[in-house]
């Protein structure tokens, strides 16, 4: 059955993408009926074999299967040593993402019905949703390298076209071609470290990496080089979809896509695949302790810098867009320190609170008629009850308050970094803790808190999303309150890292990283009360700049105090604000200087190569032109030219043999 379920989950949101894509005009604003039925279905499908993957159900209950559960499909390459199969595996590690991906995907898909519902484009926009769930579930459930590195570059391909959906938007074309082009420089070394792979260890199949001892020998046999460039080069594929620093440039101009599309891409899916793919390779990054080191270290620099944009910005998508770049840095810092289990648990409580937030900040655009300056909101929590209860949820899973998902996933980092001994990676995952609750309670409060500030004609046209757009985000806050709860405890081996030992076994036991119990009264019960503490006081200080309104807490924000601590630090905040200029030092770098070298390269190439061959042409032309006047065709000609050619040899032999 297992062997007919699992190709099942990939296959169908292609045959949902076909058949809309030859039929959906036709549908009209019906067009939605396949596409989403299809994801519906594979939510179904997917939550079969989790459970049985998870729970070591048949087919996953034999030895044989220990480390996950393969259907080969065919042969796609046959080339003597070199072979690639095209084959889906499910693992726990599999399975974590299928719970997040299926979930969310098919939440986007029905909250969608009622967000694109006057749009022109309605049958295209939930054709190219199918499309991207196709990529997104062929990439995570794929069993060699080669052919992820396919679904690698379906998934971008989705993405322009869902970034770039209102393509008469100027900015929605620039922001798509942006994302697709910044992500060919990480494929590129994506492609490279799959190269590298095949050529030292021969073979592209992930399953051999886990529980293969023959493979993890010939990991270990390898020149120290050649492990730390393979890792390299897979993280820069990472890099490039996930949003790391330098390449984080693309994600938050891609905010100008529909708000399901930040959601599904942003939220659970496309930016989570480059975690994904560390983690999946995670027996060759143990072998490269240095590689480590620059993935936790470039992941908490992303943590701190997006963090500290997001203070600033002004556009609830873009705050959320920042927000998504510094969580993924904490998965990233994670990866870096060995707490691979922690990564995919933060990766899994974030794609839900994160998904809520997104298509909660959809629905306050919808309710507010498309405007996203949140200098033109407040007092919202009146006219949108839902969407304001459900984000504030978010908010504070987010902010990492317990007993909410997001303090379960990031107290799990922030306590193995601290235990491993990254105390740099602890103290600035820390103080990120600080800032998150700040900018989002920053965001409730402009959003929702105080009085409305935006046109007051409008004010009485607010209203509540329709039920297709609620109760996703009620759907979704559930997950964001109970998920940590279900998979973090009991605290110290917990339900996740159950699941995933099998996965991190062999990575684990060669970074031989120490292993305490769980003390509630020791070393982790003041790593909770830290983390809690810096969290409480972001919130705190929020609320005394932009006010509360929950309940019986009633605080008007102070505007003025934000002004003043705005001009007490003024480099500070014009750096968070132009976002540390790395949008202007790229437009100089590539634009500018680059257009010029580009331009000067274009001027040699035309005036001197070109030039050069065409004078070498043009010589021989006209050398044969002149030559041609000699053949005369008659023969006294020809018998007077050789005559005279005798006289001169004649001659010029004389004289050389009278010397």
């Amino acid at each position: 059955m297992f062997d007919l379920l699992i190709p099942a989950i990939v296959v169908l949101p292609m045959i949902g993408f076909l058949i809309t894509a030859l039929i959906g005009r036709r549908l009209d604003k019906q067009a939605h009926i396949i596409p989403v039925g299809v994801v519906v279905v594979v939510w179904l499908i997917a939550m079969v074999v989790v459970f049985a993957a998870l729970t070591h159900a048949a087919p996953f209950n034999d030895e044989a299967h220990e480390f996950g559960y393969t259907v080969p499909i065919y042969t796609w390459i046959p080339a003597g040593d070199f072979q690639v199969d095209v084959a889906f595996h499910v693992d726990a590690l599999t399975a974590c993402l299928l719970i997040v991906v299926t979930t969310i995907g098919m939440l986007v898909h029905i909250y969608s019905i009622g967000y694109m519902a006057h749009d022109a484009g309605y049958w295209r926009f939930f054709g190219y949703l199918n499309l991207f769930m196709f990529s997104m579930l062929l990439l995570i459930m794929a069993d060699s390298f080669l052919v992820i590195f396919v679904a690698w570059e379906l998934v971008g391909l989705s993405s322009y076209l869902l970034i770039g959906f209102w393509k008469h938007k100027r900015s929605a074309a620039l922001a798509a071609k942006k994302a697709f082009i910044v992500n060919r420089v990480g494929d590129v070394g994506f492609a490279l470290g799959i190269m590298l792979i095949f050529v030292s260890l021969g073979t592209l199949n992930l399953h051999d990496f886990n529980g293969q001892e023959g493979v993890l020998a010939r990991i270990g046999e390898l020149d120290p080089a050649v492990i730390f460039a393979i890792s390299l080069l897979i993280f820069a594929g990472a890099m490039g979809k996930s949003a790391q620093f330098p390449l984080h440039v693309w994600l938050p101009d891609a905010m100008e896509g529909p708000t399901p599309v930040s959601a599904l891409i942003h939220a659970a899916t496309m930016v989570n695949a480059g975690v994904y793919l560390v983690a999946r390779t995670s027996p060759i990054f143990a072998h490269a302790e240095s590689a480590l080191v620059i993935v936790g270290s470039i992941g908490i620099f992303t943590a701190i810098l997006a963090a500290s944009i997001a203070m600033t910005q002004t556009d609830i998508k873009r705050v959320l867009a920042y927000s998504t770049l510094s969580q993924l840095g904490y998965m990233f810092a994670a990866l870096g320190v060995g707490a691979f289990t922690a990564a995919i648990f933060h990766l899994m409580t974030h794609g839900f609170f994160k998904g809520l937030l997104f298509l909660g900040s959809g629905s306050v655009i919808h309710a507010v008629h498309e405007e996203q300056d949140m200098r033109n909101m407040g007092g919202l929590s009146k006219k949108i009850p839902i969407t304001y209860a459900t984000m504030l949820i978010g908010s504070i899973a987010i902010s990492g308050i317990p007993p909410l998902a997001g303090f379960f996933s990031k107290d799990e980092i922030l306590g193995e970094a601290y235990k491993f001994g990254f105390y740099w990676v602890w103290g600035i995952g820390l103080f990120v803790a600080l800032l998150t609750a700040f900018y989002m309670f920053r965001l409730m409060g402009l959003t929702f808190w105080g009085d409305y500030r935006g046109p007051r004609e409008l004010w009485d046209k607010i209203h509540e999303s329709p039920r297709v757009m609620t109760i996703p985000l009620i759907l979704l806050a559930i997950p964001s309150v109970f998920l940590g709860i279900a998979l973090g405890l009991p605290l110290g081996d917990s339900v996740i890292s159950q699941w995933l030992a099998p996965v991190f076994h062999e990575a684990e036991e060669l970074l031989a990283l120490p292993h305490a119990e769980y003390q509630l009264f020791g070393i982790d019960g003041v790593l909770i009360l830290a983390s809690v503490t810096v969290a409480t006081v972001g919130l705190i200080v929020a609320w005394r700049f932009f006010g509360v309104d929950i309940g019986p807490i009633r605080l008007p924000g102070r505007p003025e105090a934000v002004r003043a601590a705005a001009a007490r630090l003024p480099f500070l905040y014009r750096a968070s604000l132009n976002k540390w200029w790395f949008d202007d030092l790229n437009h100089l770098l590539f634009i500018v200087i680059g257009g010029r070298v580009a331009a000067f390269l274009w001027w040699f190439d035309r005036v001197v190569v070109d030039g050069t061959v065409n004078a070498i042409g043009g010589l021989t032309v006209g050398a044969g032109r002149e030559l041609r006047q000699v053949q005369t065709g008659h023969v006294q000609n020809y018998a007077l030219g050789i005559a005279f050619g005798l006289i001169v040899m004649a001659g010029s032999y004389l004289i050389l043999a009278g010397r």
